[in-house]
């Protein structure tokens, strides 16, 4: 049980910073209407994948004007590790 939750962390992390590397490149080239909508980001970010969408904005400098983003990513952050530690803390041990 604990591999499955370390894959799927894995595995959503990796799934997000491509989701926000992608709306990024579409930004790029002014698809406005191929983007990515924010809310999809935040979902990624909330089910998990909150890191990936913090190293992609911090590597990929995107959405870090974004007020919603800059203090709702590191929120998300912070409630995907008590929510994760949490599961592991007394479902899996």
């Amino acid at each position: 049980m604990e591999q499955i939750l370390g894959v799927w962390l894995l595995i959503v992390n990796i799934v997000a910073y491509i989701v926000m590397a992608i709306d990024k490149k579409r930004a790029q080239r002014h698809r406005s209407r191929e983007r990515i909508p924010e809310k999809t980001l935040f979902i990624w970010a909330a089910i998990g994948g909150a890191l990936g969408i913090w190293i992609a904005m911090m590597t990929k400098r995107h959405k870090t004007k974004h007020r919603s983003f800059v203090i709702g990513v590191p929120l998300l952050l912070v409630l995907n590790i008590v929510v994760y530690g949490y599961v592991w803390m007394t479902w899996i041990r």
